[in-house]
């Protein structure tokens, strides 16, 4: 028997299984974005018993966004003496201690600033503010983002219920208009967020924290430890480590927060690269996930080999190739399983395109002519997920490769 025609056999149907597994989870974040439950809207008057919250923001080099962050935080609707802004900066070469030091200078009941000489990554940097943090909540911004001025009251919203131990907000695109390429990671970012982490929330599944706009009970930290100081996605991890313990993390489509994309292709290969990496060491670290029969403890373990899905991708585009030049024999199973994974990627894409209309506001129905970059950006993100594997298998030293930010804002902020 042939080994393509075996190998591509059983890549077919593992990505069937995948697309299948995924497809409702995308339709119901998709039906929620739709149906507008989740419209943006005030929830009433402000609350008299608000919890303290730590807002810790880990920065290096970031001279140019760091001021406009530090003023967003500073004009946030929340009660001063209920807020703490946390600001650890790791030895950096341009300005930006200067800069937070006149922030801390100028408000020193609301700053509090933390040099430090040796810099050992954000996960350090979150560990090094942890433990200066007073608040209930510790709420994690980057350096590049600018928050909208509800985000605290939006997300203690979600507190009041006992059984949420953290809370993923919603981050836009601040550069979108930039180039092409900001303009199709803007749209990329809302799929993510909107329609599938949307998905997963409503279905009660795994709800990963990304880095940034990310809420998290303060005795929740305490009983789960400290971030992974020796991972390339830290907050990943931090989202495995609080679900193993039996926790539960929400998306919140209502809390707000604006960044900065990559605009170089350079720039996001060598973000993807880590992240992809990242995604793998940590699934490999919680394949004891699978050991509990239950539904988010299985969607953790399934959502952190997505990478490894997307390099099956890439290997099966290979095979395709292969098979162009070199034809194997064709069967019933072989040509089913084919026109089944190739009906489940259309129904994917379509859904997708469907996300991506009602994404933006308002509605642009010509956003379904991206649905071809989306394909091609797919086998993109499987060479890279496919170079990403060869590091973890031969054990290449991890190397953090920071995104460099320009401060460009295109869009106009409502806050």
């Amino acid at each position: 028997m042939n080994v393509i025609y075996v190998v591509a056999n059983f890549l077919q149907f593992l990505l069937y299984a995948w697309v299948l597994y995924n497809t409702p989870i995308l339709a119901m974040g998709i039906r929620r974005m739709v149906s507008a439950t989740h419209k943006a809207e005030e929830k009433g008057a402000i609350q008299r018993n608000l919890p303290t919250v730590s807002i810790v923001v880990p920065v290096k080099d970031e001279e140019k966004v760091i001021g406009r962050l530090l003023k967003a935080l500073l004009r946030l609707d929340y009660a001063p003496e209920k807020m703490e802004i946390i600001i650890v900066e790791d030895s950096s070469q341009d300005k930006t201690a200067d800069i937070c030091k006149r922030f801390r200078n100028q408000h020193p009941t609301s700053v509090k600033f933390f040099h430090r000489s040796t810099s050992n990554g954000k996960p350090s940097a979150l560990n090094f503010g942890f433990k200066h943090a007073k608040g209930d909540i510790v709420a994690i911004f980057d350096a590049d983002n600018i928050p909208e001025t509800n985000v605290l009251m939006r997300a203690v919203k979600y507190f009041e219920d006992p059984a949420v131990a953290a809370v993923q907000g919603t981050t836009m695109t601040i550069n979108a208009e930039e180039n092409m390429l900001t303009k199709f990671i803007s749209y990329e970012q809302a799929a993510w967020l909107k329609n599938y982490l949307q998905g997963k929330d409503a279905l009660n599944l795994f709800v990963p924290l990304t880095g940034s706009c990310q809420f998290i009970r303060r005795d929740v930290l305490e009983k789960v430890g400290d971030w992974d100081e020796s991972c390339l996605a830290e907050d990943l991890d931090m989202s495995a480590k609080i679900t193993h313990c039996g926790f539960h993390i929400r998306y919140a489509p209502d809390i707000i927060s604006w960044q900065e994309a990559p605009s170089s292709l350079t720039q996001l290969i060598n973000q993807r690269i880590r992240w992809f990496r990242g995604y793998m060491e940590v699934a490999n670290k919680y394949g004891r996930l699978l050991k509990r029969l239950e539904k988010r403890s299985l969607d953790t373990e399934i959502t952190l080999i997505g990478p490894y899905v997307l390099t099956l991708f890439f290997v099966r585009y290979i095979i395709s190739i292969y098979t162009s030049f070199f034809p194997v024999e064709y069967d019933f199973i072989f040509t089913t399983t084919s026109r089944l994974t190739l009906l489940l990627t259309t129904m994917t894409l379509l859904m997708a395109g469907v996300g991506l209309v009602y994404a933006t506001k308002p509605r642009k129905t010509k956003n379904l002519l991206w649905l071809p970059f989306i394909y091609a950006y797919w086998s993109l993100q499987g060479l890279i997920t496919s170079y990403s594997l060869l590091q973890v298998v031969f054990k290449r030293p991890k190397r953090w490769v920071k995104t460099d930010k320009t401060g460009r804002c295109t869009e106009i902020l409502h806050r």
